[in-house]
This record gives structure tokens, C-alpha cells and sequence, in this order.
């Protein structure tokens, strides 16, 4: 082979080591829509409270096909994670048997397992102060609803970015470990609760039972959820590759804070 040939090898393999994956083009599809709808809302908020113009959820009601097409976006999204999918992320997909393969190690370890109850109880403790203030009058059911619409985005955020749960909390390696990663439906969706209509206690619903099956599944087969004794959870088998992106964000603001102490230290010299 060639020395030319041997770079074009190395170039295609650097290529699609650095190509991004179906299931990360899903998490950025997410993102994008579930950010327009929180600035929709965000932005008729905002109206309401400066010009005292109609309600967010008179306005929505006034248009149901956004409804309409903000809620088959969701409930398609949760639909995927009932069912074996290729193109959801591991995280979620461990708990099916089709994805479960054996190591030979029978020890089952769920390192982050103990922290789930103080995660359960921090979002039910917040979302329960927050529900007080709206059934008092002092928080509206607009607010409940972008506050909604910002956990949908949060919960992109927590995979792409930065996750404080896995940081302060639960302490996993990654996502794909993650022992509540079946829990953000519920999560983002527990102030509808405080919003009755059709479409958010529907949607709040359908996240229930998620997690039902989630955690019925996790007392059933903890096998699944154990890298120990589950394969399919291990980097080799991962098809998502978020903890390559993380790594090159890193890097990149590494880089921009180098640059920026630089010039600092230049204009100080």
C-alpha cells in the first residue's frame, strides 16, 4: 500500500470515527424542537405579562393543530422507548432482552442505584413547592407549561452537554448506565399534573407508565441493568458515542479558556 493510499485509509477511518451517529442526530432533532416550543412559549409569556395580551393556554387552545403536533412529537418519542429501537439511545434500550448479553459474571453492581431515591425525592420536593405556588394563585398554569416545555429541553441539555444528576447525584460513568434514564418523561412532564386537559394529562400519563414499565422491568431483570453482567452496556457495544462528543466540547472549551488567559495575561502585562 502507499503512502498516499495509508493516509486516504487513515482519513476515512479519522472520518467516520468523528461521524456522528443516528442516535445523536435524534437527540439534536430533539433538541431543535422541543427549543422552538419552549421560545414559542417563552416568548408568549412574556407578551402576556408586558402587554397583557391572552393567555399562553388560551392561545394554544385556540390553535389545535399545534397541539396536535406537539403532542404526537412527544408521545411518538415515548412511543420508541416502549419497544426496542435502533435508533434510541442504549441508555433506555438495556432494560429489552433482546439487548441483553451475557458476560459470564453473575454479580449484579448498580453503583448509582442507591441515589435514585434522593433524586426521586429533590424532583418531587421542587415540583411540589412549585405546584403549592400555583395552586394559590401565585404561579399560573401558563408558567407550569413553559416550565414544562424548559424541562423537555433540560432533559436534551443533561445528554449533550452536561448533566447535573449524573454529576452531583447518581455519579454513573455515563449515560448508558444510567439507572433513571427511563425517568425524564415523567420528570419533564410532572408539572402538567397541575394543568388539567386532555393533552398533558395524557401526556403525563403515558410517561407514567413508562416508568412503571421501567422499574418493573428493573426488579424483574437488575441483570439488564448491570454492566457487570450485561455486555451490551459496555463502549465496545455502545452505538450512541456521546462520550466521544463530551470529550471534543471539553476540548474545545479547554481551548477557548487557554486562548482567553492568554490574552489576559497580555493585557495585564
Amino acid at each position: 500500500m502507499s503512502v498516499d493510499d495509508n493516509t486516504k485509509t487513515i482519513s476515512k477511518k479519522a472520518a467516520h470515527k468523528n461521524r456522528i451517529s443516528v442516535v445523536m442526530f435524534a437527540h439534536y432533532f430533539s433538541l431543535i424542537w422541543r427549543g422552538g416550543l419552549f421560545l414559542t412559549l417563552f416568548i408568549l409569556w412574556v407578551r402576556k405579562l408586558v402587554r397583557g395580551e391572552e393567555d399562553v393556554i388560551f392561545i394554544i387552545e385556540k390553535n389545535p393543530a399545534l397541539i396536535i403536533i406537539f403532542w404526537l412529537l412527544f408521545t411518538i418519542e415515548m412511543f420508541f422507548r416502549f419497544f426496542p429501537s435502533k435508533i434510541r439511545s442504549p441508555g433506555c434500550q438495556k432494560q429489552f432482552a433482546k439487548n441483553y448479553i451475557k458476560t459470564g459474571r453473575t454479580e449484579i453492581k448498580i453503583d448509582d442505584n442507591h441515589a435514585t431515591i434522593l433524586v426521586a425525592l429533590v424532583w418531587i420536593g421542587g415540583n411540589v413547592a412549585i405546584g403549592a405556588l400555583n395552586l394559590v394563585g401565585i404561579v399560573s398554569n401558563d408558567f407550569m407549561i413553559l416550565l414544562s416545555s424548559a424541562f423537555s429541553v433540560c432533559d436534551i441539555i443533561c445528554i449533550l452537554f452536561f448533566c447535573p444528576f449524573q454529576t452531583f447525584m447518581m455519579k454513573n460513568r455515563c449515560c448508558v448506565t444510567c439507572r433513571i434514564y427511563n425517568w425524564d418523561f415523567a420528570m419533564m412532564f410532572t408539572p402538567l399534573f397541575f394543568v388539567p386537559a386532555p393533552y398533558t394529562w395524557s401526556l403525563l400519563a403515558m410517561s407514567g407508565l413508562l416508568l412503571i414499565r421501567w422499574e418493573v422491568t428493573f426488579t424483574r431483570h437488575p441483570e439488564r441493568f448491570s454492566e457487570n453482567t450485561n455486555d451490551f452496556m459496555t463502549c465496545k457495544n455502545c452505538t450512541e458515542k456521546l462520550c466521544r462528543h463530551k470529550r471534543q466540547l471539553k476540548g474545545l472549551w479547554q481551548k477557548i479558556d487557554a486562548s482567553a488567559r492568554k490574552k489576559l495575561q497580555r493585557l495585564l502585562k
